[in-house]
């Protein structure tokens, strides 16, 4: 009779992460708002290939439904969609006081739209075709910005915590 082995395998039917490891890749998320599919698909082939989590909207309108505000983030968006254009998308995210880093890219960009884009604090404006290293370079600009963003959040939301535990005798 054969007998089973025991002790490590290489294959392990638990879904276990070693230590260390992470199913969420560590470099943050790309979120893609465009509506032409073969942009979207692009995109998150050349970004997923390097590491990124990327997700993708066919619509600016979807995206803000299920955008999470907690995440170490970019958008990368159209700026001219059906519906919703990007410039309202960023008009919104500022509304909603979620800023985060924008890259806008476009088939027929303007100087007028991209100076507008950029005052209110988007990182670029990039015309189709656009670069694969130049747009890699802005994402991960973009991502170090969310994360001096994020880690500058999370300090005021723990300071503004601590204080909430004060006594009034203690604040004074």
């Amino acid at each position: 009779p054969h007998r089973r082995r025991s002790g490590p395998s290489l294959l392990s039917s638990s879904s276990e992460v070693p230590p260390g490891m992470s199913l969420i890749p560590k470099k943050g998320t790309v979120y893609v708002v465009d509506d032409d599919e073969a942009v979207r698909d692009s995109l998150q082939w050349l970004l997923e290939g390097k590491d990124y989590r990327v997700k993708c909207f066919d619509s600016a309108e979807s995206f803000l439904s299920r955008f999470d505000p907690r995440e170490v983030a970019c958008l990368i968006a159209d700026i001219r969609m059906d519906g919703m254009s990007g410039l309202e998308l960023q008009d919104r995210l500022l509304e909603r006081k979620r800023p985060l880093p924008v890259v806008f890219i476009t088939g027929h960009g303007d100087v007028p739209m991209a100076v507008t884009t950029m005052k209110k604090g988007a990182m670029d404006f990039i015309e189709k075709p656009f670069k694969e290293d130049e747009l890699l370079r802005l994402v991960e600009r973009m991502l170090e910005q969310a994360r001096v963003a994020f880690s500058q959040h999370q300090e005021q939301a723990s300071r503004a915590a601590l204080l909430a535990r004060l006594t009034t005798r203690e604040a004074q």
